[in-house]
């Protein structure tokens, strides 16, 4: 929970006056302060200035939470023995596996994928999506039991995996074609590739931002690029849990039910996308806090 106020002070040093910006935020049981020097006058901009610091200590204190989701969870997975861990990885790879594909139109249920993951059971459904059910859950397992590097060839490569045998004209491809979704259109095919480029440079060269964060803006960035004819939705989300479980913090799942809220948030700007993301995220993983 991150609570604030803000005020400006005057300070009279040597017969002069002198004025600051003081933002006092709590986040959960800390209280933290920071202040802004404005000069030997209030600036009519003060609205604005107040607004800047606001979000930039509002960042400072969610950035706390989500370290305190990560210390925590790590905490309680090495509690966890070898078999355990094992067991759950499963159990992520059922829900996230389900909640993924059924955004995207799968016919195959909750208990259906989890007699697909858990019991090797196919059930009576269209093949494509026990196909596609099947690879995603092998894709899924390698990537958080693999160390991977994040490139080019890997988002291929995933793709290339999870349509092989549904969708093998596209598999493992970028498209070569416009696309809307919805009112949005996509950038034009033949900018495709340098995009991916773009946003791969992106995730390497931001090493300084929270890897929440991190995942959220990737995310978007890759949902606008559109890279693929189909499946861009699936590949987007195993991106993002990419980053986050390979630096330490759990995984987030949009699940079906609450798949509205998030379409919404993709329909919006990035800084939009990233607050959706930052709330249900904190949301998922309360108990930590």
């Amino acid at each position: 929970m991150v609570t604030s106020g803000m005020r400006v002070l005057k300070r009279r040093k040597s017969n002069a006056d002198y004025f600051y910006l003081q933002h006092s935020f709590r986040t959960g049981r800390i209280v933290k302060t920071k202040e802004k020097y404005l000069g030997k006058r209030i600036p009519v901009d003060i609205p604005v200035l107040m607004e800047r610091l606001r979000d930039e200590c509002n960042r400072e204190g969610l950035f706390v939470l989500f370290e305190k989701i990560r210390t925590g969870f790590q905490r309680e997975w090495k509690r966890y023995p070898k078999g355990m861990q094992e067991k759950i990885k499963r159990q992520l790879a059922v829900d996230f596996t389900y909640n993924t594909n059924a955004i995207e139109g799968s016919t195959i249920s909750w208990e259906e994928t989890r007699g697909i993951v858990e019991d090797r059971v196919s059930p009576q459904r269209p093949l494509g999506d026990v196909k596609e059910t099947e690879a995603h859950v092998r894709v899924f397992l390698a990537m958080i039991e693999e160390p991977q590097v994040l490139d080019k060839g890997l988002i291929l490569g995933w793709h290339k995996e999870l349509f092989r045998e549904t969708k093998a004209d596209l598999a493992g491809k970028f498209r070569e074609y416009l696309v809307r979704v919805g009112r949005y259109r996509a950038p034009d095919w033949q900018d495709v590739d340098h995009l991916m480029k773009e946003l791969v440079l992106f995730f390497n060269q931001s090493t300084r931002m929270n890897p929440v964060e991190l995942a959220a803006r990737v995310h978007y960035r890759f949902e606008k690029i559109h890279p693929f004819g189909d499946g861009n939705g699936r590949v987007g989300r195993l991106l993002m849990n990419f980053i986050l479980w390979c630096t330490g913090y759990p995984i987030l799942i949009i699940e079906y039910k609450k798949r509205s809220s998030y379409y919404r948030a993709l329909g919006k700007d990035e800084d939009h996308f990233f607050q959706y993301f930052s709330r249900r995220y904190l949301r998922a993983y309360r108990r930590f806090l």
